[in-house]
């Protein structure tokens, strides 16, 4: 059964590596263009990337993203495309730029519909039936129900005030090495279907998360306003 995603008013896409890692594009409509030029929707500080790279677009209630001829080429999930229906939570890579399609809400909702959609017991009641999906609840479920039943998800720790400029800077450090490491384990994950990946692809997709929040703190301890 083919997964289609539902029509929705505006986008995210979050940089998770590149020069503009840490950014995070909200309230975006489609049409909408990537590439290092001005013009673009999403202007990206790439010299890999081509002036007009890719496009992103509404077809049929799809969401469609093409590659515009770029010198470089455009990856989703790692595989190299022309043409690719995009579904929440999926990676597109430009030049050296690695992008999240999806709000984490959005991207909660898509992995609240596999698992549902996987589970072979339909008399289990689940917490999240009817109200809105949860990112941290889905990225630490587990099969076991009475442990997904009791499970309590806090909220990350925010980062520290105050910091001088050294402990900016070892902290950055610190988060840089953890992002690289992370980073590398992803990429060594390759697309087995449109959502399978060789990893859990709740593993895959928390991995994912945590590089996200990484790469936001990075940006906040690096250009604090």
């Amino acid at each position: 059964m083919s997964e289609l995603q539902p029509v929705e008013t505006s986008l995210t896409l979050r940089v998770l590596d590149g020069a503009d890692r840490g950014h995070v594009y909200q309230d975006l409509d489609l049409p909408l263009t990537v590439g290092r030029e001005e013009g673009n929707d999403i202007q990206l500080n790439d010299e890999r990337i081509s002036r007009f790279h890719a496009k992103i677009q509404l077809d049929h209630d799809r969401m469609v993203l093409t590659d515009l001829g770029s010198t470089n080429g455009t990856k989703v999930n790692g595989e190299d495309i022309q043409l690719r229906i995009l579904r929440y939570g999926d990676l597109i890579s430009v030049g050296r730029s690695v992008l999240l399609f999806g709000s984490r809400e959005q991207i909660a909702k898509r992995l609240q519909e596999l698992r549902l959609s996987s589970s072979s017991d339909e008399s289990v009641t689940d917490h999240s039936l009817g109200s809105r999906p949860d990112l941290g609840f889905e990225l630490n479920c587990t099969d076991d129900t009475e442990m997904r039943a009791a499970m309590n998800v806090l909220d990350p720790p925010g980062l520290p005030e105050r910091l001088s400029p050294g402990q900016a800077a070892q902290l950055a450090d610190l988060m840089s090495f953890l992002h690289i490491r992370m980073r590398s384990l992803i990429q060594s994950a390759s697309e087995n279907g449109p959502d399978r990946m060789v990893l859990s692809f709740h593993k895959w997709q928390s991995l994912i998360d945590l590089q996200s929040r990484l790469a936001e703190y990075i940006r906040q301890i690096s250009n604090p306003e």
